[in-house]
């Protein structure tokens, strides 16, 4: 045997008085977390607080309902999300996808329901194939019952729910809205039988582009120098969601950062009276180090290009608030009708075609008054004033803008129409030019 293949002997670890538990057990604050995002996960589309109904081409947002052609406020929600992605891999390494991703929390769901359905059975059946059989119908049977509840919550985020409810209760598999339905059913079941966090490894860029944001300074989930007290016991590795060797280094593009292998090593190692080797550590450094660090170190602003990112965050969550703030629960568009110039009826009245478009934009039925300024007399010949308005309704409408000439009127006129919604302090102007015919001398 050459020299290179012969390993140096461990070194024997000390047994002493046992440790108390550590204070922090990071699995069940993560399932804790665990449970908060799913609840909001099954809150946000049923609540309009984040929802996109594609088939009436609006965009729910903290309450808001908004158009597609409302580009500023979407521009600042998608930037301000997309830096909150940034900031959060660049400071805490994969945190989202240990403790808030849809795809962990079903994972582990999953291993969970099989891991109960097996104890069932072998309560029911001591021995014997039935006991495996019963083990995986059980199983099968209640992830079929929660792939159809997580497809349906999944899909209301881009249909209105009760107009997915209707589809389902009416098993509608001719429609898009119900053949979408029934394949996000199909592939959650498959997801939650077969793929689990096999996902996670090897198709979903999120956890790819995490890899790549991290650097010297992230908390990591970082590994001590093995030569202290590792005695093999190998639970760190039994316990890992992802399958990997914490050992081999905190860049390993598998890992997650859940902080099991933490708790199982605190807990083995804790029993012989030593303090477990593998902690949160920001970056490489040794993991044992108790160095008191400035506050803002210990919540991740750590460098120059961290305080970056949270100002530039900053500025798109300002402009997304102020956006949202300057936005008018009614869109009011008015324009004159220039395809004939003015027309005089026979009371002598004037006639100027006004073009008017009034859109719904509150989350709730609403009216909208107009009135006119700067023109003696004048009067909106609408069917109704001021006029209803339901829910998500746009009513567009070309109205004859009447007015009587009198002693001192010019050709052209400057006015304005002023619409004001229900519940609005002040009115939105449109400044407009009334056409009359020159007065003969």
């Amino acid at each position: 045997m050459s020299t290179s293949e012969v390993q140096a002997p461990k070194p024997r670890v000390e047994r002493k008085a046992p440790l108390p538990p550590a204070e922090t057990m990071h699995r069940r604050t993560r399932k804790r977390f665990h449970l908060v995002f799913f609840l909001i996960f099954l809150v946000l589309p049923f609540s309009n607080l984040m929802r996109f109904d594609i088939p009436r081409q609006r965009f729910y947002l903290a309450g808001f309902e908004l158009w597609i052609s409302e580009f500023a406020i979407l521009f600042f929600a998608i930037m301000f999300l997309m830096f909150l992605v940034t900031a959060s891999a660049i400071l805490y390494g994969r945190i989202y996808c240990s403790y808030a991703c849809p795809q962990m929390i079903f994972s582990e769901w999953s291993q969970a329901m099989e891991a109960w359905g097996r104890s069932v059975s072998q309560k029911l059946f001591p021995k014997g194939t039935a006991r495996k059989v019963t083990g995986l119908a059980i199983f099968y049977a209640v992830l079929a019952i929660a792939s159809v509840f997580l497809a349906f919550v999944f899909t209301s985020y881009f249909v209105e729910p009760r107009d997915l409810l209707s589809r389902l209760l009416h098993l509608d598999l001719v429609t898009v809205g119900g053949i979408t339905g029934a394949s996000v059913t199909l592939l959650t079941f498959l997801d939650l039988v077969l793929v689990r966090q096999k996902f996670c490894t090897t198709v979903c860029p999120y956890g790819y582009l995490q890899g790549m944001l991290q650097d010297r300074h992230t908390l990591l989930v970082n590994y001590e120098d093995p030569d202290k007290a590792c005695i093999e016991c190998g639970k760190c590795v039994r316990v890992c969601e992802m399958g990997i060797d914490i050992r081999k280094g905190p860049y390993q593009i598998e890992c997650v950062h859940c902080g099991d292998c933490v708790d199982a090593c605190e807990d083995v190692l804790r029993r012989l009276g030593h303090p477990g080797l593998i902690q949160y550590a920001w970056g490489e450094a040794p993991a044992g180090t108790k160095v008191r660090e400035p506050w803002l170190h210990r919540i991740g602003l750590r460098d120059a290009k961290r305080w970056v990112i949270l100002l530039i965050m900053l500025f798109y969550l300002v402009g997304l608030g102020i956006a949202l703030s300057l936005r008018r629960p009614v869109l009011v568009y008015i324009a004159s009708d220039r395809s004939t110039l003015y027309t005089v009826q026979a009371d002598g009245k004037v006639v100027n075609r006004v073009r008017i478009k009034l859109a719904n934009r509150s989350p709730r039925a609403t009216t909208v008054r107009l009135w006119v300024d700067g023109l003696p007399g004048a009067e909106l010949a609408l069917p109704a004033n001021p006029v209803p308005l339901a829910l998500g309704e746009v009513l567009e409408q070309t109205v004859d803008l009447r007015a009587m000439p009198w002693a001192d009127a010019q050709d052209v006129t400057q006015i304005r129409i002023l619409a004001q919604a229900q519940g609005d302090r002040a009115p939105d102007a449109t400044e407009l030019t009334f056409l009359m015919p020159l007065p003969r001398k």
